[in-house]
């Protein structure tokens, strides 16, 4: 694998360069902001660093082989025992993975330096342990890694999968930032890129978001409108088919009228049609929906009824909003109900309401859906963000920011 930092004015004049060099395969691993050293480097602007990863064809591959006689890497099962054990080092560990990731060795440094210490400082064992093979840097980093992704509610199979891909893929004295950096550009890697609204290349695009009830999709329509006609000077129309619940069609009616957008509530499929019609010249349509549980089925084909109604030749987008704080057994019971609707996209709301992240990378394997945006509180517009699998996967393996 090749690590290697480039500079530039912005982060994509730096991934320009580095695309230049290493060829468009490369992995965005890290962005930060610097400025250049030396006599009156103060008056200088302001540059973004930006890390790249490339996997070589040979990682790529060619697995490595292990020779004969090599100590064989822990299987994932044995990992998982052993990660309930308490063991040298792990306390330090975990206090240690609390620290910013700058950089990917930052992460890792200082816990495994303190495992090593502690381990010569411990007295000395009985002959029948000393008979034990001790631990590798691989294996004790496997067994962190495996316990953070945990502590973040990462799904153990998922943890499971990622283990054994960094088996496969490792020597048993491969050090430590090796296996991070390789382990940290795969789970990006599984992320994907992010998936924007786009528009339509001709006519309106039509955008439907749904969701369970009080996950956010009215706050998140009104953040992402914001943002396309006060940023990007679009015509964006609101309509809302959510006609339970009267507070949550007032509400959007108020984002409206501070937007200058029109809005209009829709109750049957005609006059979603018809709404349809008299906003062709729009740019966007964005449509709120009525939440409901996996068990309605009325209202899921309600809604299924009004996805159908667009048609064929109009371009639309599906979003399916989901909360980060809700357990990932009942996200798979939600994204299963909506999945004969269409296919949809993932956002995620009231990240700023968990400091686990891991329902982000389950629902991602689990539905195979692209991730769009995240929000991370209640002001409008600012609280939304396009999702960034460099920032999550950091954090899933221990960093805070």
């Amino acid at each position: 694998m090749v690590i290697k930092k480039f500079v530039g004015k912005t982060e994509q004049e730096a991934v320009e360069a580095a695309k230049k060099e290493l060829g468009a395969g490369v992995v965005i691993m890290n962005v930060k902001k610097t400025k250049k050293k030396g006599l009156f480097s103060f008056l200088q602007p302001q540059l973004v660093e930006v890390t790249v990863a490339l996997e070589e064809e040979a990682e790529r591959f060619n697995p490595i082989k292990r020779e004969a006689g090599t100590p064989i890497i822990p299987r994932t099962a044995e990992v998982k025992e052993a990660s309930k054990r308490e063991m040298p080092g792990i306390k330090s560990d975990v206090g240690a993975l609390e620290e910013k990731l700058d950089t990917l060795q930052s992460l890792l440094e200082q816990q495994m330096l303190k495992s090593r210490e502690e381990e010569s400082q411990e007295p000395e064992a009985p002959a029948k342990e000393l008979a034990e093979p001790k631990d590798t840097e691989l294996m004790r980093f496997m067994k962190l890694l495996y316990n953070t992704m945990l502590e973040n509610e990462v799904d153990e199979k998922y943890i499971n999968q990622i283990m054994d891909e960094i088996e496969k893929t490792q020597k048993p004295d491969t050090p430590f930032d090796y296996a991070l950096a390789n382990t940290y550009q795969k789970m990006i890697l599984k992320f994907g890129k992010p998936v924007e609204i786009t528009p339509s290349a001709k006519g309106a695009k039509v955008v439907f978001f749904l969701g369970p009830t009080g996950v956010g999709k009215t706050t998140s329509i009104a953040k992402i409108a914001s943002k396309f006609t006060v940023e990007d000077k679009k015509k964006v129309a609101l309509l809302t088919a959510d006609t339970f619940r009267i507070a949550a069609a007032e509400q959007l009616r108020t984002f409206a009228n501070i937007l200058e957008s029109p809005f209009r509530v829709i109750y049957t499929v005609e006059e979603l049609k018809a709404a349809l019609r008299d906003f062709a010249n729009f740019d966007y349509i964005f449509i709120d929906t009525a939440g409901h549980s996996p068990s309605n089925q009325s209202l899921k084909e309600s809604m299924g009824n009004l996805v159908e109604c667009v048609e064929k030749g109009a371009e639309k987008e599906i979003f399916l909003v989901l909360s980060a704080t809700t357990k990932y057994r009942d996200l798979v019971n939600v994204a299963d109900s909506y999945k004969g609707i269409g296919e949809y996209r993932l956002l995620f709301t009231k990240l700023d309401e968990t400091t686990a992240f891991g329902n982000l990378l389950n629902l991602k394997l689990y539905t195979g859906a692209a991730l769009s945006y995240v929000t991370c509180g209640q002001n409008v517009p600012d609280d939304i963000e396009t999702f960034n699998p460099q920032k999550t996967v950091k954090k899933l393996l221990g960093g805070k920011k």
